[in-house]
Order: structure tokens, then sequence, then C-alpha cells
């Protein structure tokens, strides 16, 4: 049985009603992102119809997923709500703070004595507050929500940028930083821009090599890393109905690094196949209740091109492998084109480690197709030339894989088999050598692939692929290798081919578990307490944010002008400094210290306008603190790509930053930035990014009038007395502008429930 079936019988007995409703208001058919989005308005039924990428809207999710690292500060905030309890079913899942360095069994043990301040911090908070906590150990946040929580027709939001991965259970599944979380918490309204909508036709089946992450690869390199913000993708067609639902989850896991809002497939037979292999027959039986309402209406299927702001048409039958990279996501290589490609732009062909898992591809099926490769490999004399790592996605995962025999055929191939939980794909990796950063390859079937972010190494080349892909070119040893046409030879000299993957969509005895890692919270948590240690390290409670004074901000400094990419990894890199994402202050000391400073191309060296010296970003932005200044952080394209971590957001405000100023933003930072009380801004003309000066002071002209829809004048003051006054778009509605004016959206929380 389902966790929460009375919850998601509710939503099912509401749908039908608001989506009719919905229906009449809009005056034409709806997709299956639109059915879902109106029947979970917080005002109950419909009454207006909304204007896509325009009107903000007010919706109530079905529930809450939190990991441990963005937990922290997620839960650190609720406690400030005056709430006894979460409004919503919420989870708490231990998968980021687990390093990969020997194996399971001793990553884990280390891994709980290292962080058991926070484990227990993070178990006391979820059984005061009636949340769900599943222990390190259990696997991987998106694995275990698929496994367990999600359901076709809902919407939950997840403190992590791969919430999406339960689109491919038919969910509206969004990423938000940790306030989004308090608010739908804490039972009030979640705002979202109403989203555009991209609509993927998949023709056509996979076979071969191919694979469903070939999908969302093709994707990337379509769309590029900003083609999906501010929209749902939705995936509809035969093709898509002849996948597993796992296969689709990892299709919508990886639109993340598309900047999509979500990314979201209907409800079909592999969805009910899959929800009654995971133990929820009474789920199943409601959806087919509901099966024309968890699925776009047919007029959309007959018309896409008149009911989705873009449309993209993929033949799977005619997909094939692909690699993307190295440093970003979606430059995107067919693997018949790497040998060429990669001799072009002088990538590293020897292949050092390959990596299997992630929150994107850790499934049964996953390890299926991707251990036929490895019991090839044995049969026909040949190992590996590369080492070779396995993250299982849940303990429910890697207990059936080692059942079926799939674990040990990994081992008799030298594989290590890392814990279940996020490990590389994090920066959550003691690589031996990583700290020589040496120029290498690596390929793994993860999500991201910026620089430094796996092991900490600049110099390591990392290429996303299909699990299958990772196992075979692991094999092989070269970047370069293509299944489909290259031989290998043996240890007996003889040259062999590797045969294309086959695998099962589930496993044909059923999952099973001895513990599967899952804690119920207490019945009544009102006598269980919080302890954070005033000395503590890892953890502390946090103090609210001061409230704008109502003026004019006058004489802020620039603390930086970023140049290029600067995601949330070089604004708040995770890896090591995990350990501190319960910190505020400590957590702190990493702020921006990746990114590039535009006047002299370095990290973490930028100009102290009160010393003339140069100095990391984190003490320079504590000296204009101390001194009372506030400063201001120019940006570029895409800002706060990534991660939907609130930190890259909380950190700058806890330096003493107002505003941030870019060329365009990804949408989760955005977000973040307004719910911390700051000022996220971008150029009315982006060419004005080259007008900012290294000695700049910044002067708001006109703030006092800030209004929704009103640009904002900023004088920037240079070291030569000249200056120049640019115009700073933002998309604050009225309710956002109280955020900036309380300090906090929080700090609304708290007045209100005072």
């Amino acid at each position: 049985m389902a966790f929460d079936i009375d919850m998601i019988k509710g939503v099912y007995a509401r749908m039908q009603e608001r989506v009719d409703a919905a229906k009449t208001i809009v005056g034409r058919p709806l997709t299956y992102s639109e059915k879902i989005l109106y029947a979970h308005l917080f005002s109950g039924q419909p009454t207006e119809a909304y204007v896509r990428g325009e009107s903000y809207v007010d919706f109530a999710p079905d529930r809450v997923a939190m990991q441990d690292a963005t937990a922290q500060m997620a839960l650190l905030q609720f406690m400030q709500a005056g709430k006894t309890k979460t409004a919503v079913p919420s989870t708490v899942h231990c998968d980021h703070l687990i390093q990969a360095k020997v194996g399971a069994k001793t990553d884990l043990k280390e891994a709980i004595k290292k962080s058991s301040e926070v484990f227990n911090f993070l178990e006391s908070v979820s059984n005061k507050y009636g949340i769900g906590f599943w222990k390190p150990g259990a696997g991987i946040i998106h694995q275990v929500v698929l496994e367990n929580y999600a359901f076709p027709g809902g919407m939950m939001i997840g403190t992590d940028s791969h919430t999406p991965n339960a689109g491919g259970l038919g969910m509206v599944a969004i990423g938000v930083g940790g306030a989004d979380a308090v608010d739908v918490m804490a039972g009030m309204a979640w705002e979202l821009k109403m989203p555009k909508l991209i609509g993927v036709k998949l023709t056509g089946k996979l076979s071969g090599w191919a694979s469903p992450k070939d999908v969302i690869l093709e994707v990337a390199g379509l769309l590029t890393v900003k083609g999906g913000t501010g929209a749902i993708v939705e995936y509809f067609g035969e093709g898509a109905e002849s996948l597993s639902a796992t296969g689709k989850g990892t299709i919508c896991n990886m639109g993340a690094e598309i900047g999509a809002t979500t990314s979201i497939f209907a409800y079909d037979d592999a969805s009910e196949r899959y929800l009654r292999a995971t133990d929820r027959n009474d789920v199943a039986d409601a959806a087919n209740a509901m099966k024309a309402y968890l699925r776009s209406d047919d007029e959309v299927y007959a018309n896409p091109a008149n009911f989705y702001d873009q449309l993209i048409e993929i033949n799977l039958s005619e997909l094939e492998p692909r690699l993307n990279g190295p440093f970003t996501p979606d430059l995107m290589t067919p693997v018949s084109k790497m040998k060429e490609t990669a001799a072009a732009n002088g990538w590293p062909l020897d292949v050092e480690w390959g990596l299997i898992g992630s929150c994107t591809n850790s499934s049964y099926e996953d390890l299926s197709r991707a251990a036929s490769i490895a019991q090839q490999a044995i049969e026909k004399g040949l190992g590996t030339k590369a080492s070779f790592g396995i993250n299982p996605g849940s303990e429910v995962v890697r207990y059936t894989a080692a059942r079926d025999g799939f674990i040990k055929t990994f081992e008799d191939l030298n594989a290590v088999i890392f814990t279940n939980a996020c490990g590389p794909c994090i920066g959550q990796w003691d690589r031996e050598g990583a700290d020589k950063e040496e120029k290498n390859t690596i390929v793994h079937s993860f999500n991201r692939n910026f620089k430094k972010r796996a092991d900490g190494n600049p110099n390591t080349y990392a290429f996303v692929t299909s699990p299958e892909m990772v196992a075979a070119i692991a094999i092989a040893g070269r970047l370069d290798f293509n299944p489909m046409t290259d031989k290998l030879v043996n240890k007996d000299g003889e040259e062999v081919m590797l045969d294309a993957p086959v695998g099962d969509e589930l496993p044909t005895k059923g999952y099973a578990y001895e513990d599967n890692g899952y804690q119920a919270a207490v019945e009544d948590g009102s006598s269980v307490e919080v302890v954070v240690a005033p000395g503590s390290e890892r953890l502390q409670l946090l103090e609210g944010f001061k409230p704008w004074n109502g003026e004019n901000i006058t004489g802020a400094k620039l603390l930086i002008k970023a140049f290029g990419k600067c995601t949330t990894d070089h604004i708040s890199m995770a890896g090591p400094w995990l350990r501190f994402r319960g910190h505020l202050d400590n957590i702190a000391n990493n702020t921006l210290i990746g990114a590039v400073n535009a006047f002299n191309q370095d990290v973490n060296s930028v100009k102290n306008q009160l010393t003339g010296e140069y100095g990391p970003v984190p003490a320079t932005a504590r000296a204009y603190k101390a001194a009372g200044v506030p400063s201001v952080i120019v940006g570029d394209e895409n800002y706060g790509e990534g991660s939907s971590r609130e930190h890259a957001a909380m950190q700058p405000r806890h330096l003493g930053s107002v505003a941030v100023l870019v060329r365009s933003f990804a949408r989760i930072h955005e977000t973040n930035l307004k719910k911390q009380g700051m000022l996220a801004l971008t150029f009315a003309d982006k060419s004005d990014y080259d007008k900012i000066q290294e000695d700049d002071t910044i002067n708001f002209l006109d703030l006092v009038d800030f209004a929704p829809g009103k640009p904002l004048t900023l004088e920037f003051v240079h070291a030569d007395g000249t200056s120049d006054t640019i115009l700073a778009n933002h998309t604050y509605n009225e309710a956002q502008i109280e955020w900036f004016k309380a300090g906090s959206a929080l700090n609304l929380i708290k007045a209100q429930n005072a």
C-alpha cells in the first residue's frame, strides 16, 4: 500500500471538477501539465485563464521532499515559522553527506561517524514536525521518491533541482529552494509564474545501444542549458509510451540541465506496471479510474503545434548513443562522431574512471543493462582498462540487484560498489590523485559535468552518457570507443565485439529488501527537543535578515563582476563544503570562490576598494559589511544555473550584498534571491554589462519607488569621477516586493504567525 493514499485519493476526487472548469474558462483543450496545474490552485476552483510566461499563480503542492544537504537550511527556517506540524506530507532523505572513497560498507560508517550531529538533527526535527525520515544508505532522494511517493496527476516540490525525476511517473515535480519548501510546509501558497510549454513528440522505438538517457542528451544539445527556462517540457507520442517509467524518470531528471521548470510524461501502461511493481496497487487502481485526466486531451496530441509554445520531434528509432561534455551538459556528441570531435578539440582519450549511478541513472533497469555489458566482458575474456564504480539508487534497488546477481557481476569486473547515495555526482568523491590536478577524462551516467564538479579537479574532462555506455567505455578505456563498430582485444589476443545491452524494465521476481531505511515520525512530536549546540561548526540557528530601511541604497561597492558561466557550484561549492550546509556563517566562507573575476580572469581574487588590495571574495565582502558598506554582484548569462541550493542566495545576503545584476538568471536562483530579500535584477540592455568597472560605487536612484513592472535606475560611479546610469529590469510582483521590504519571505511568515 502506498504512503498517504488518502491524500492521493483526495487529489483525484477534486481533479475532474477543477479540470473541467479550467477547460471552460480557458476555452480550449488542455495539455496534461495544464490539467495538473489548474487542479492544484491554492484558491481551489479555477476562476481565470492564466497567461503562460506572465501570470504569477499561487499553487498548493501535495507534498515536499528534501535531501540532507538542503534540508538543514530548510528546516532551520521552518523551525522559525511557528508551526507544530507540516501542512503537507514531507520527507527528508540522507543521501548527500556520504563520501565515496573505499566502498559502501566503509564509506557509510565513516559518513555516519563524521555527520552524526547533522543526521541526529534532521531525525529529531523530522520527529518533531511529523516528517518521514530516510536514513543514510536508504538511497538517493529522487529514486526513493519515484519508488514510494510519486503519483500520476500529483504536484510536489523538492529542495533539489532534480526533483522533476518524478515526472517520469506523471507528476508535476519542481525543484525549489528551502524557503519555498517552508511556505508549503507551513500551509501557505506556493507561487510560480505560469510556465510556458515545450512539447517533445517521440516517435519510433529505441533499439540497440540507444537508451532513454540519449533522449535527454539530444534535447540538451538542441535546447542548451537555458533553452527550457520558464517552461515545462512535456513528452508524448508512441515513442513515449514505449519507454519504461524509470527511463522516463531519467529524461525528466536531467531536464534540469536545460533550465526547465519540470518535465513530464503522461500516465500509461508503463506507469501502471511500475506502480504495481513497487507495491502501490491502490494508486494504480485510483489512477486507472482517472486515465482521461492523466494525459493531454486528444486534440492536443492530434495538433500539438496549436498547444505548445515550442515543438520538437525526435525519432527514437534513429537515435544513437551520445556523450555530452566536457564541462557543460549541453555539448552533445554522437558516439559515431566522437573520434573526430575529440581529436579536433584535444580531449584526453584515455578514460580513467567510468561511474554509474546518481539520481538520473541508478534504477534496476539501468543496472541490469550495464550488468549485461559487464557479463559479456567476463565471458569474452575482457577486463576494464578504466576504474569502474557503481552507486545503486536505493537500498531496494541494491538488494534486488544483488539477489539477481548484478552486483556480483560488477564486482567480478573489479567494480567498486559505493553507497546508495549521490557520491561522485555531487563532488562527494575522495578520488585519489585529484589534488594533483592532472588533465584526464572520466565518463559517467550523472546529470552535471561542470568543471571541478565530480572530484574537485578543474582538469577532469567529464562526459555524460548512459550506464551501458559507461560500462563499455570503462572496458575499452577510451573516450572514442564506439561499441557498435569497434573491436576489442581480449586476454587471449582475440578480437571481440560487445553485443548490444539487454535488461529488464522491472525485476521478474519483484523488488525486495530487508530494511529500506525508512523511519516514520513519532505520533506526537510536541515533546521532542531539537538541540543545536552553540559552538557547533556544522549547525547554526538562524537570525532574521534586517528589513529594508525604505531608503535608496547608496554607496554600494562592486563585490565581483563574474565572467562567463557562473553556476551555483561557482557561488556555493558542494564537495567538502557540504559539511557546513547547516551553518550559514561557515558556509559563507565559500561564497563565489569559484567565480571568474572579469577584470583579472582569476578565481577568488577581487579588489577591496577600501584598501586597494586583492583578496578572497568572502573576506572582501566581510570587510565591506564590517564597514557598513553594502555590496553588489554583477554576472553574465544564466547566472545561478544548476543546483537549487538556496545557500547561493543566503550567503551573499549574509555577507552584506544587496543586489545581483546579471544578463539573465536561472529560474530557481532568481526565486531564491527574492525569497532572501535580495534584489535580483537584469540589465535592460545586456551590453551595459561591459560598462561595469572594477572600482565602481553603485547608487540606486529610485528604489523608493520599487514597483511591479517598473525598472530600477542604478548609477555606477567610476574611479575617475565619470558615471554610467543603467536601467535594470526585474520580475517582482507586489507580494515579492513585500519580501524585500520585510528583509526576507521568512520574516513575513514569522510576522504572520506571531
